[in-house]
């Protein structure tokens, strides 16, 4: 071998890298983002947990144990609750993620030794479990809460084996759908125009939003057949419950099918080759695992990651597949999740089918 003409191949190649300005922002942009999410947006820490408080003692030494539970800032008040089946209730619904209760005789049983609060947790996220049985442990300065060492307990609901499978199971369908609906329908359009099919479709009597659509079509059956296999194995191999209703679970999928369908198409119009498309749809969903609570706690996060995160579907469809499958909420009571994912999907499919007649033009 020669090493002039080794070098002139090297130069050929750089400049035909150069020249392809997606390749090299990715090269760029993917070691970037993982540095900014794991160096800034994961921690590992849980903090400001939603939570509410049943306090039906309300004397002075309640109120002195509340306020010295939220100063350590692992919980934060944003519900009001006044029994423990109110608490039950904004736990399903996923509006807290800890309910305290403090019962009526809370003064005579912190004097006798006996159980003198109790922490209802969402066992749905183990980290949450894990966080409250912390709390329960933490040395503080207030006496109030000091002197109950011994006296919490922790009730952790949905999950009180604390077995990872349960926890895991249902949020990989969301990852499952993520990684291959997206890249799927990233590659629709780029295929047809590669095979030079899409001049075709441009003289049938087929319009942009008519084409979109019917691209989406099949690749809702292949979601829902990715979504019952991962269930039946689930239950199959890893006993993991459906507290919920089925309908609630494929509801959830359907919104989440959608989503990264319309997510992909507006990827297709985008990229000029499948390798683009490919790796622009590995650009979305490292951001979407990271981010979206699959791995690593959601509360954790800083709050400019979770207003990123909120813009991702996989984070709405992580609440609602543990809601109705762990917590056995229907998708009425998690709407706010529900709304997202609809939202997200018109936004996506009107930018797709915009930019494809754009193209077109």
């Amino acid at each position: 071998m020669k090493a002039q003409q080794i070098f002139a191949v090297m130069v050929k190649e750089m400049r035909q890298m150069a020249r392809d300005r997606m390749t090299v922002a990715m090269m760029l942009g993917i070691p970037t983002l993982q540095l900014l999410l794991f160096g800034y947006a994961i921690n590992l820490d849980v903090r400001n947990l939603p939570a509410a408080v049943a306090d039906m003692a309300d004397s002075g030494g309640s109120r002195a144990l509340v306020q010295d539970i939220f100063s350590t800032g692992v919980v934060r008040p944003v519900a009001g609750a006044r029994t423990p089946q109110e608490l039950q209730l904004l736990l399903r619904q996923g509006k807290i993620k800890i309910g305290i209760v403090i019962p009526p005789d809370f003064e005579r049983r912190r004097i006798d030794g006996r159980e003198a609060m109790q922490a209802i947790v969402d066992g749905s996220d183990t980290s949450v479990q894990a966080t409250a049985r912390q709390l329960a442990q933490m040395p503080l300065d207030g006496r109030s809460f000091s002197a109950l060492q011994g006296q919490i307990s922790v009730l952790p609901l949905y999950n009180p084996e604390r077995r990872s499978a349960v926890n895991v199971v249902p949020g990989l369908i969301g990852v499952i759908l993520t990684m291959t609906l997206v890249m799927f329908t990233a590659m629709a359009i780029v295929r047809e125009r590669e095979r030079g099919n899409l001049e075709l479709l441009i003289t049938t009597p087929v319009s942009s939003g008519e084409l979109m659509v019917g691209k989406v079509l099949p690749y809702i059956g292949v979601g829902l057949v990715q979504t019952t296999v991962v269930l039946l194995l689930g239950m199959w191999l890893f006993k993991v419950p459906i507290n919920g209703s089925l309908w609630g679970v494929y509801g959830a999928a359907m919104l989440l099918i959608v989503a990264n369908l319309t997510l992909g198409l507006l990827v297709s119009t985008r990229a000029q080759t499948q390798f683009q498309a490919m790796q622009m749809a590995f650009f979305l969903f490292l951001p979407s695992i990271l981010l979206s609570g699959f791995m690593f706690p959601f509360d954790g996060m800083p709050k400019a990651a979770q207003w990123i995160a909120e813009a991702l579907p996989l984070t709405h469809f992580m609440r609602l597949i543990r809601g109705v499958v762990l917590r056995g909420a229907n998708l009425l009571e998690l709407w706010p999740d529900v709304l997202a994912l609809l939202a997200f999907t018109v936004v996506m499919m009107s930018l797709a089918i915009l930019r494809f007649r754009k193209r077109l033009d």
